[in-house]
């Protein structure tokens, strides 16, 4: 269990209580949950699921797990997709990526940088295959990407940061 961030279940209260509390608002009340903490905590799905009539924390951790939206790992401030559907894998989408790893230093099978700045995933499709490849940075839109391209975009994000 991740415990990097506290849970204040006033912050819980008050977004259950915008959706009143009702299970048919589930997925949204867990999407408000992973903006204010980056993730899912752990205790905030057991919290949700005690507050919620008609639900259980078995339940939400089935919804959560279910949908790929949502992370039950602490993402970074950055979340970086890059496309590897086939028009962007053909054009080069994996030494983009590669191209990451090694900039931020995120290991395959790691979520997020060891600073917790960035998170970084590979999707199957973003749907702009004539742009390819693309890499998708917090819902802005990178196309045509190259390894110098992302080096310099990522080296961009470290400066503002500093």
């Amino acid at each position: 269990m991740d415990t990097t961030h506290k849970i204040s279940t006033a912050k819980l209260d008050e977004i259950l209580e915008s959706y009143e509390y009702k299970k048919s608002n589930l997925i949204a009340i867990l999407q408000k949950v992973q903006e204010e903490y980056r993730y899912l905590p752990e205790e905030a799905l057991i919290y949700i699921g005690t507050k919620i009539e008609g639900l259980s924390p078995a339940t939400v951790f089935g919804v959560a797990t279910f949908y790929a939206q949502f992370s039950l790992e602490p993402k970074g401030k950055f979340e970086i997709k890059v496309c590897d559907g086939t028009a962007c894998h053909v054009r080069g989408s994996m030494p983009v990526l590669n191209a990451i790893r090694n900039k931020l230093n995120i290991q395959e099978g790691q979520l997020t940088s060891d600073n917790g700045l960035f998170s970084l995933e590979t999707v199957s499709c973003l749907g702009a295959c004539g742009l390819a490849p693309v890499v998708v940075i917090n819902g802005k839109v990178y196309p045509q990407m190259t390894s110098d391209a992302i080096t310099i975009v990522l080296e961009t994000l470290l400066k503002e940061e500093e």
